[in-house]
């Protein structure tokens, strides 16, 4: 993980984040015309003259603020510049030089770190703008004009930056990262998780619902294993998404968890699962991700020796389609079970990567069948012919039968139910596929 990393900082509403998407190349980065919008940092891999590097945006940085919220930005983005490589300083062009921006420039020097300077919403092509020579007063050496909308200039831009690369050695991507979308709804605890398990202040935590608005990625490594933890935004009901950066927001949640290896579906201990809970959940289930059910804020629950069953029985009956993920008690606040943790992504993550062979799958399949007979309809009898693992993550399992309208649910059900009794497969859910004589492959 010695990739060089580049950080866009500047004061808000200056077109950071959508030069950031313009240099990823894909929408990532929320973009709207009101200050303050990204508020973590996100992190997006970039290609440039053959060299990768990480890309990371950051919350505009508002020097004199009174707002709790804007403070947590400006301590995000110091945080991105302490661990940069090199510094985008991104400025705008219509509103010409401020003095928040000459304030900025002053804190970016004092970090030593190689700054480039680039003045955005150059829109323009052919004649310079005459107004870019006063962001020389900033001391950053010669501006780059750029264009996030268009794309303008930007070549220009990361070429600057590849001056300040190190020399590149021999790094090896790593495949073994196993990536962990931590969703749940607002204030379950998910950030400050992520904030223990870096033992780092990595994302902004507050008590205000909905301050993490974009799913923002987190490397960590430990003799466990290498993890890449998402943190999203808290899925609020749908009758609460009313502006249009909340529903960006949901959109993010759902897509961290398509690109998940592991969902950590996050419940409050206090407030047990809600309705919001269970929908969740189903974005995890739906999409086949292994997942643990994790429940949060279990220090601040009064609680006897059936505490902890009662709660157990409430999430397998609220939850009653994740009966096979396995639910662990935390506190994220004084780290009590957070170790557990990385012993159950592992778990989960291998069980969803299990493949069986065919013909241990038919022995489970024939013993299946001899103990509970396949039903009858109208003095038709289902027969099934044999079984084979066709993906995984999630497993799938295809069957091969003489009608499927026989094969009832109930049934491929209990056949589940065996599968999972030889094979475990904790934590993750199972696809089956039935198909009968003459289906064609793939129907």
């Amino acid at each position: 993980m010695a990739r060089p990393l580049v950080a866009i900082v500047g004061r808000p509403n200056v077109g950071k984040s959508m030069l950031f998407n313009k240099l990823v190349g894909q929408r990532l980065s929320i973009v709207e015309d009101t200050p303050g919008v990204t508020r973590d940092r996100l992190y997006a891999p970039c290609e440039w003259r053959g060299r990768k590097f990480d890309l990371v945006d950051t919350g505009g940085i508002e020097p004199d603020t009174d707002s709790e919220i804007l403070q947590f930005m400006r301590q995000q983005a110091e945080i991105a510049i302490q661990s940069a490589t090199v510094i985008v300083f991104v400025c705008d062009i219509q509103t010409g030089l401020t003095a928040s921006d000459q304030e900025v420039a002053s804190m970016l020097l004092k970090s030593g770190k190689p700054v480039v300077l680039a003045v955005n919403k150059m829109d323009q092509t052919g004649m310079t703008n005459p107004d870019i020579y006063e962001f020389y007063n900033l001391g950053l050496g010669d501006p780059v004009a750029v264009s996030s909308i268009h794309g303008h200039g930007t070549g220009d831009l990361l070429d600057e930056c590849f001056k300040y690369f190190p020399e590149a050695d021999d790094e090896e991507e790593d495949d073994d990262v196993i990536k962990v979308a931590i969703i749940g709804k607002p204030n379950a605890g998910k950030s400050s998780l992520v904030n223990r398990i870096l033992g780092q202040e990595r994302v902004i935590v507050s008590d205000v619902a909905g301050t993490t608005r974009d799913a923002v990625d987190n490397y960590f490594e430990n003799d466990k294993g290498k993890y890449l933890f998402i943190d999203t935004a808290g899925l609020r009901k749908k009758s609460k998404v009313d502006d249009r950066v909340e529903k960006f927001s949901v959109l993010r949640a759902t897509l961290a968890v398509e690109r998940a290896d592991v969902c950590l579906i996050m419940i409050d201990a206090n407030e047990g699962v809600t309705e919001q809970d269970t929908k969740v959940a189903g974005l995890a289930h739906e999409a086949g991700k292994a997942s643990i059910i994790v429940v949060n804020k279990w220090d601040a629950v009064e609680k006897d020796d059936k505490t902890m069953d009662r709660m157990c029985k409430d999430i397998r009956r609220d939850l009653a389609y994740m009966d096979y993920a396995p639910i662990l008690f935390i506190s994220a606040l004084t780290g009590s079970r957070v170790d557990r943790l990385f012993d159950a992504i592992n778990q989960v993550a291998n069980q969803a990567s299990m493949r069986i062979t065919t013909g241990m799958l038919n022995d489970v399949l024939a013993d299946a069948t001899a103990r509970v007979q396949p039903p009858t309809d109208k003095g038709k009898r289902l027969k099934v012919y044999y079984m084979t693992q066709v993906g995984i993550r999630p497993p799938h399992f295809v069957i091969f039968c003489n009608s499927r309208e026989l094969f009832h649910f109930s049934y491929q059900r209990y056949i589940e139910n065996q599968i999972r009794a030889t094979f475990g497969l904790e934590g993750t859910p199972i696809k089956l596929t039935v198909r009968q004589k003459g289906d064609k492959e793939g129907a």
